[in-house]
């Protein structure tokens, strides 16, 4: 797709990666991986495959995605994890999606209807989501069904327009927030979460938690 690109965040999944990497190569889309220059392990782990190795100038989870959306010149671009658990196929069911129907953002959801689904969600990071996806959906209109989940489509160029700043997990509710409040069409689409090929979740459920409750705060009295 020469209208798509992934943007793949990639620390410390040195045994992950490469199977991630084998399993999209079939569909050619321009890939960017973005990682810590350091990290001589996970990029020894892709030498073979033909993508963008882009290293962060600066440290974060927020800061790795804003660096790539920066550097991207397609159309639309994906965010995709690394791990495993997101399911290529789902792409392009996304992509038609924002295609057909003019959307400038398609947020994937594992609790969207009966064909959603996660392999890898536990009680807190559930329960978390609810809460937070229901802030969303309260006091920001969000139509969106699962706001921490941060496999999404988006247009590349508005996306820039909304100047994001969140260097780590906290950038999972400012980019929704930020689009809704610029007026830009979002929706929730079907999704199933896969598990994870290897390693943990980055997430500390309580201190991030903590953290995207004051930055949803923040965006509330912002204009």
């Amino acid at each position: 797709m020469k209208n798509l690109s992934l943007i793949i965040p990639a620390k410390y999944e040195k045994e992950s990666l490469p199977k991630v990497l084998t399993e999209l190569k079939k569909y050619k889309y321009p890939t960017y991986i973005i990682l810590e220059e350091n990290d001589i392990e996970t990029i020894n782990s892709i030498k073979k495959f033909n993508v963008n190795i882009v290293y962060q100038k600066s440290k974060g989870y927020g800061s790795a995605l804003i660096q790539g959306i920066n550097i991207v010149k397609t159309k639309f671009f994906v965010i995709f994890n690394a791990d495993g658990s997101f399911d290529p196929k789902e792409i392009k069911k996304i992509l038609n999606k924002t295609i057909s129907e003019n959307f400038d953002m398609v947020f994937a959801s594992r609790y969207h209807d009966k064909k959603s689904g996660s392999e890898d969600d536990t009680v807190i990071t559930y329960l978390g989501n609810k809460i937070f996806t229901l802030i969303g959906k309260i006091f920001f209109f969000l139509p969106i069904s699962d706001i921490l989940y941060t496999f999404v489509l988006c247009h590349t160029k508005k996306t820039k327009k909304l100047k994001l700043k969140s260097f780590d997990f906290r950038f999972c509710v400012e980019l929704p927030i930020k689009a809704i409040k610029k007026g830009y069409k979002i929706i929730s689409i079907s999704s199933y979460e896969r598990s994870r090929i290897a390693g943990v979740k980055k997430v500390n459920a309580i201190k991030d938690g903590f953290l995207i409750l004051i930055a949803m705060i923040k965006l509330f009295f912002k204009s």
